[in-house]
């Protein structure tokens, strides 16, 4: 362990954690000016876009805070809300909790920064090239992602208010990230593991049809989680 250290390299580091953030790049670029131009129609302006995206940066509850600005929604309302839709990324923290805890002040940052987008970046590589630090470079992952959206934000905040074009459908950006980043996970991974974005992909169908569109989400992780811990044996110790 003392020896990777030493051989590590600031320069290597930032240019790995930049290059794996970049597919979340184009994706949040589009997906938090969506979210910009939704909060300026609502009423609030750029300096809005910056303070929410920089202090509650959850996505899709973001999309759900400006319906409910719009409506004058009570704080226990958003609140309660907030927490149902991003509960999923309670599951998220459990496989990095250990790996995190090694960033010392980073931690906290990298624990409030493990967005989907983020999460799906850093189950994409169990191992880093010979001279990146690891630790360091899953904090610029987190950090570089927290910085596009926020860029997103304003974009879209300042696109809204000078440009007249009807953007319905940008916020199918996120659909599209998650399609990319899935594709690229499976064709990296070898053999019968290959079969886990299968097991996904049966469990997300079947709640869908289910619990229908709105409740699906969370009934699939504690499928899909469940399955892989028992199949645990067959897929090999990484995958759970």
């Amino acid at each position: 362990m003392r020896e990777r250290k030493m051989t590590t390299n600031k320069k290597d580091t930032l240019r790995f954690a930049l290059h794996k953030s970049l597919p979340v790049l184009f994706g949040y670029l589009f997906l938090g000016s969506a979210f910009g131009i939704m909060l300026y129609n609502a009423g609030y302006n750029f300096i809005w876009a910056i303070f929410i995206s920089l202090i509650v940066y959850a996505g899709s509850g973001q999309f759900l805070l400006v319906s409910l600005l719009s409506n004058a929604a009570p704080l226990p309302t958003v609140a309660l809300m907030t927490l149902f839709i991003n509960s999923r990324h309670m599951f998220y923290g459990l496989s990095f909790v250990e790996k995190f805890k090694k960033g010392g002040w980073r931690y906290p940052f990298m624990i409030f920064s493990l967005t989907d987008e983020t999460y799906s970046v850093n189950i994409s590589f169990a191992e880093v090239p010979k001279g990146v630090d690891e630790i360091k470079a899953r904090y610029l992952i987190g950090l570089f992602d927290h910085i596009y959206w926020i860029i997103g934000s304003v974009i879209g905040s300042l696109a809204g208010q000078i440009i007249p074009i009807d953007f319905t459908g940008i916020d199918f950006s996120m659909t599209a990230l998650f399609v990319v980043i899935f594709i690229d996970l499976i064709r990296e991974q070898k053999g019968r593991r290959k079969l886990v974005g299968l097991i996904g992909i049966i469990s997300a169908v079947f709640c869908l049809i289910i619990f229908k569109a709105e409740n699906f989400l969370l009934p699939t992780f504690i499928i899909t989680i469940a399955v892989l811990c028992a199949l645990k044996p067959y897929f090999g110790k990484e995958v759970v």
